[in-house]
């Protein structure tokens, strides 16, 4: 039952279909499937599929975002249950995320915040094209250990630069640590402007984010 349902999550992500997703996140909850396992196992893998469409030019940005809107209407039904799960957990760092400026991608940045909280970490969302004023803003205020930066284009990725130019210009490294992703983010790019740790993947960035604040071992 469980393999025929995680096959019906991802297609509903493929389709873009918001009532179909949040239907089958609800149905989850009540067959007592660990939440987690919905989202990595079912909802993720029609993400992945559809990034990688689009990514060769068989899908295109309209249904990129019909997808998005569908993972979050799923997230949406899932969240409280794994904030049930995470309320046992101790916090293991605070987080600010968000797109850099001039770019509104965030079906990726989403699904790593929803990661990221899943596993015990306390995230501040901020949305798409953030510059790197606000971002450094919004982590100073809540004072948070990590930020993370998603950019999809390779014309916004210099933005990622730019904010830790300006976190290194005002010596708040390497006390806020800064994790990057996003499509055309290379390992060669990450040594390039310094950043602290970058994933290809929500499940990744989990692995990356425990690593840079000293949790990995949890």
């Amino acid at each position: 039952m469980s393999e025929e349902l995680l096959k019906e999550m991802a297609q509903s992500i493929i389709d873009g279909d918001s009532d179909i997703s949040a239907e089958l996140a609800k149905k989850s909850i009540e067959l007592k499937m660990h939440p987690l396992d919905a989202i990595t196992n079912g909802f993720v893998v029609g993400v992945t599929y559809i990034g990688d469409q689009f990514g060769k030019g068989d899908a295109f940005l309209p249904e990129l975002v019909m997808a998005g809107e569908a993972m979050k209407a799923a997230i949406a039904v899932l969240e409280p249950e794994l904030l049930k799960l995470g309320e046992t957990r101790e916090m293991l760092g605070r987080v600010v995320l968000a797109t850099v400026e001039g770019d509104i991608h965030e079906i990726g940045k989403t699904l790593v915040g929803t990661m990221l909280s899943a596993s015990g970490f306390e995230v501040i969302d901020l949305g798409v094209d953030q510059s790197a004023e606000k971002i450094i803003g919004k982590a100073l205020e809540v004072n948070a250990n990590l930020i993370g930066m998603s950019a999809l284009l390779t014309t916004t990725m210099v933005r990622q630069r730019e904010v830790i130019e300006e976190l290194d210009k005002e010596g708040l490294r390497p006390r806020i640590k800064v994790m990057v992703g996003g499509a055309p983010i290379t390992k060669d790019w990450v040594d390039k402007i310094k950043a602290d740790g970058y994933s290809e993947d929500a499940i990744g960035a989990v692995k990356v984010a425990k690593e840079l604040l000293g949790k990995s071992d949890q």
